[in-house]
């Protein structure tokens, strides 16, 4: 519960003071079990939202648009931020618009919707990559950070890099249990010793400070690593091969399994075999020799398959049968038993594209499947009993849990929705100009 905004909102709304005070005061009571101090808190709470929004008073007009965010009019759910599938992708290039507007650029940034950044220094590649813990396992901080953890190193080894460190970032809110910090950072560092990358450090904090009451976790792990070749997405090749491994999934499947019921599905993904199957291609020599890679995850393998031939203009040929194959038997069982498209969600498995002649060495070393191919073209294709059928993401991802499903719905007016989000785009980019040449120009 976010009192600041509860406060905000309904004094925008004219509604009287004390009316904000007397329905406030109920709201902090059903989480703080003390009348003296839930009166105060809304009543300064109250206080600090008035003078904040004096902002909408002021005269001094850049500095008004300074703290003032631009507003689409379209809310996060609205665009599909964080499903995972079109509207996700969509805001995501809006985003990099925002860094390609920029003069210091990375060798490979949002831009190319890759899964981590890329930076040179003295001769070496240094990739760098952040997750969020998925938003369903508040409740399970363990398993949140052992898959975040896992996560964010998925995107530093498909770069074909060599994992150097994690760091934690945990926000919990006012009235959560300081227990869950522990065992989110316990999640966390399992993953760091069983594949040998440390975690070195990180931050803890309160979501919103004293303003967000309830238990509710959020939290990331970025991780850092180093290599002298890159495999990203954009060096797919018309004539490779494609591989898979077999995936048991994340985040995701492990929401899936709590909130259906299916909890044995929880050990299958407590697993490191992606970045040991990474760690080896890497001793072995044989990611010098791979074009690209990535990980399943990104609304499944729509969302993954339509960057990849966006990013690096191919077609990515899918064979359906050989699909089935790269999800772990329990894993696939719960799919389909709930009717869940495997397309469309986050397995976990490592997608290898690579020259045809080291396709054997490879599958030798980690047990891969060959699943396809890569021919000329901008689209990607899954191909069953000799038939075509275009592989591109939709709105959403494949709806998961009892929630997902309520909600799943596609926008009436995508086009509308994409506009009024590009508008706000634009006004973030002109303040981002407008502030750095002031500060060139000392004139803050």
């Amino acid at each position: 519960m976010d009192i600041e905004e509860f406060v905000r909102k309904n004094l925008r709304n004219g509604v009287p003071e004390d009316k904000i005070i007397e329905d406030g005061f109920k709201r902090i009571l059903e989480f703080k079990d003390d009348k003296d101090l839930a009166i105060k808190f809304i009543k300064a709470v109250l206080e600090e939202v008035k003078n904040s929004e004096r902002i909408l008073e002021l005269k001094d007009e850049t500095l008004k648009n300074i703290l003032l965010y631009p507003k689409s009019g379209v809310k996060m759910g609205e665009a599909g931020v964080g499903s995972r599938g079109e509207g996700d992708f969509f805001v995501h290039r809006e985003i990099a618009r925002i860094i390609k507007s920029s003069k210091v650029r990375g060798i490979i940034d949002s831009e190319e919707q890759d899964d981590a950044g890329v930076v040179k220094a003295e001769g070496k590649y240094i990739i760098a990559a952040v997750d969020g813990t998925h938003s369903r396992l508040s409740e399970f901080p363990f398993i949140a950070g052992f898959h975040v953890a896992k996560a964010a190193l998925r995107d530093i080894y498909v770069m074909g890099a060599k994992g150097l460190a994690l760091l934690s970032d945990v926000h919990l809110a006012d009235d959560g249990d300081v227990g869950k910090i522990f065992d989110f950072t316990a999640g966390v560092s399992t993953v760091s010793d069983a594949v040998n990358v440390p975690l070195i450090g990180g931050s803890t904090l309160r979501i919103g400070g004293d303003m967000v009451l309830g238990e509710r976790l959020v939290s990331s792990v970025t991780a850092i690593g180093g290599g002298d070749k890159i495999t990203a997405r954009r060096n797919a090749k018309e004539g490779d091969v494609i591989l898979m491994t077999e995936g048991s999934g994340g985040g995701t499947i492990c929401s899936t399994a709590i909130y259906h019921g299916y909890f044995d599905v929880v050990y299958e993904t407590l697993n490191v075999d992606f970045i040991k199957a990474c760690q080896k291609l890497i001793d072995k020599g044989l990611v010098d020799k791979i074009d690209a890679m990535t990980d399943v995850t990104n609304g499944g393998l729509r969302g993954d398959a339509y960057e990849i031939s966006k990013t690096a203009k191919v077609s990515l040929i899918f064979n359906k049968e050989a699909l089935y194959k790269t999800i772990n038997k329990k894993v696939l069982k719960m799919l389909e038993d709930l009717n869940i498209d495997f397309l469309g969600i986050s397995t976990g498995s490592l997608l290898i594209i690579c020259p045809e002649d080291i396709k054997d060495e490879i599958k030798k070393e980690i047990n891969a499947i060959e699943v396809g191919y890569v021919e000329k073209g901008n689209k990607s294709y899954i191909e069953e009993d000799k038939k075509r059928v275009e592989l591109k993401p939709k709105f959403r991802e494949s709806p998961y849990t009892p929630v997902k499903k309520v909600v799943d719905r596609d926008p009436k007016d995508f086009e509308e929705l994409k506009e009024k989000i590009m508008k706000a785009c634009d006004k973030a980019i002109e303040k981002k100009k407008m502030v750095l040449e002031r500060i060139l120009n000392r004139q803050l």
